[in-house]
């Protein structure tokens, strides 16, 4: 057990250790500084002119959120469709189904917001050509949408007074060419290198060692799998995901795709001081962030290396700890870290079943994905933070007697309460649904509409109501993961947790991009003696006690009628 404890120190470590150049990297492509990829300019300069775009013109906020919009309509149409319609098209060896309109809509927005959440099984579900040229595609999109809404943001705060947000094309674009292609392509080749499958064919039939033939699922995965943790994705290609022995063969791919999944999230919040020089205020945001982390991993290491209380009770020994729905290859330490970076980096990906964690583990999880801050998702785990830090300065700047200023810019009403409206609509989705779902349950409506709710549950009592809170958690935080003991494939949950989707990916990127544009229009106010300093260790606690106390006060009851009742319910 020490030893597996060590390979997630190691694997942490390592995951910063690489996040730094990376920072620099970063920092340098979008500064437009000399990079070893500017080879990619002729291809690049190819593809504004073959869409018209013009790379240097400038985009203020709402110009900025338009193309974002636009685009967007565009791939869900487009994906939406080719779902609808997948076992026409080829690249289907499996002869695999198209999918029904209301399990197609979820799955086109799950993948255009970053959210990845699958109603389906992805060997069954999809066929080749979708999972590439729909999956794949949205995967690379969705991320690099999310880092060129912070980079937006960012070059507010790079001037001092501006109108200019910078080319929404242009860094989507870059993000695209020059960083998430080249990761794909490296982690790719090692994924394939050891084990992960890149054939074309279709089903493989096996021997296993029990004499028995079965038929294994195959296809051009490895690309794909590089993409859903770079990316922030999650999304798997097998229903299992990366508890699967072909997406995530050894423990070596497993610390890969952990190091994978974490790395731009930590190097974009080192490439934010870098950028708009203000190292010290990135390394505050960067400590928060890791206390956050580590206040939800511990215990959940804690929890899954003990095993569970009520198998104890009965006298059963537990030396390996909690290993009901975990794989042996990677132990309850390393599936208890993945578990924990998965929901609150919002990628989503599994190396094992969430279902089966101890009932604390659960409401770590989803607390993870209730802050959706600490680190977050590519781009906009720092947009979601920048929510809490505008709360925060507001709280601050009425606790000193002073009119609120970030970054040299006066923090009014109307910042406020679209921070505000970001942050209490998170709370109402998530509970609202979950009240709704939870109704169903409770009464047993005949939905004509619907599978009837008696089927949705695998579980009853406080695990089948964590089971539901979960699902809308994880849709709002654009996470993917899931209880899967919820049977959601069905009209109710498709489009149910469809809508919150789409709320919950588009609002928060498009309150904090309003917010940092009002905020760049605004005249520049020199550091003064009373100006709040939001690079100090006093301010990151601060902005750390708005993120517990705005949480626990959101969502301690729903956690108290799931995880928490389920837990005591064993003692």
């Amino acid at each position: 057990m020490n030893t597996e404890i060590l390979g997630v120190i190691v694997t942490f470590l390592i995951t910063v250790l690489l996040a730094y150049p990376l920072a620099v990297y970063i920092a340098r492509v979008f500064s437009g500084e000399k990079t070893f990829s500017d080879f990619l300019l002729p291809i690049e300069r190819f593809i504004y002119r073959l869409c018209g775009i013009n790379p240097q013109e400038p985009m203020n906020w709402k110009q900025f959120l338009k193309a974002m919009l636009t685009i967007n309509l565009v791939w869900f149409v487009y994906g939406f469709f080719l779902l609808l319609f997948q076992d026409r098209l080829p690249l289907n060896p499996d002869g695999n189904p198209g999918q029904t309109p209301d399990l197609a809509f979820n799955t086109a927005i799950s993948f255009l917001v970053n959210c990845n959440l699958q109603h389906y099984s992805g060997e069954s579900g999809l066929t080749y050509f979708t999972q590439l040229f729909v999956i794949t595609f949205l995967q690379f999109v969705s991320a690099a949408t999310g880092i060129a809404m912070l980079v937006g943001v960012l070059n507010s705060l790079r001037e001092k007074t501006t109108n200019n947000l910078g080319n929404f094309w242009e860094i989507f674009l870059k993000t695209n060419t020059r960083i998430l292609l080249p990761l794909c392509i490296v982690v790719a080749a090692l994924l394939a290198f050891n084990g992960t499958p890149t054939s074309f064919d279709g089903k493989d039939t096996i021997t296993t060692l029990q004499g028995d033939e079965v038929q294994v699922s195959r296809g051009p995965a490895a690309g794909m799998i590089a993409i859903k943790h770079i990316g922030t994705n999650g999304g798997g290609w097998f229903g299992v995901n990366s508890a699967h022995p072909l997406e995530n063969p050894t423990y070596f791919t497993n610390m890969l795709e952990l190091i994978m999944q974490m790395i731009i999230p930590i190097a974009v919040i080192f490439a934010l001081g870098l950028y708009i020089r203000q190292k010290k205020f990135a390394y505050v945001i960067f400590g928060v962030m890791t206390i956050g982390m580590l206040l939800l991993l511990i215990p959940t290491m804690v929890y899954e290396i003990n095993g569970s209380t009520a198998i104890a009770n009965l006298g059963v020994s537990q030396t390996a700890g909690a290993m009901e729905g975990k794989e042996v290859r990677f132990g309850p330490a390393s599936s208890a870290y993945w578990s924990i970076v998965t929901t609150i980096i919002s990628t989503g990906s599994v190396n094992s079943m969430h279902d089966s964690s101890m009932p604390l583990s659960g409401m770590m999880q989803m607390l993870g994905m209730m802050v959706n801050a600490f680190y977050g998702g590519c781009g906009v785990g720092i947009l979601n933070y920048y929510i809490y830090i505008i709360i925060a300065v507001f709280i601050s700047g009425l606790m000193v007697g002073r009119t609120p200023e970030f970054m040299g810019h006066k923090v009014e009403a109307r910042e406020v309460k679209i921070a505000m409206t970001v942050t209490l609509l998170s709370a109402f989705l998530v509970k609202g649904m979950t009240g709704i779902a939870a109704y169903f349950v409770a009464n047993q409506p005949d939905i004509a509409w619907a599978v009837k709710p008696s089927a949705w549950l695998n579980n009853p009592s406080f695990h089948g109501f964590s089971e539901m809170l979960y699902e809308y958690t994880s849709a709002n935080a654009n996470n993917g993961s899931g209880f899967e003991g919820l049977g959601d494939n069905n009209i109710f949950w498709n489009v149910t947790s469809g809508v919150v989707l789409i709320f919950a990916r588009f609002l928060p990127i498009i309150g904090p991009v309003a917010i940092a544009g009002l905020l760049a229009r605004k005249k520049y106010i020199p550091e003064a003696a009373g100006t709040l300093r939001t690079d100090s260790f006093t301010f990151g606690m601060m902005t750390f006690a708005v993120i517990v106390i705005v949480t626990a006060l959101s969502f301690f009851p729903p956690l108290a009628l799931g995880p928490l009742a389920e837990y005591f319910s064993l003692k």
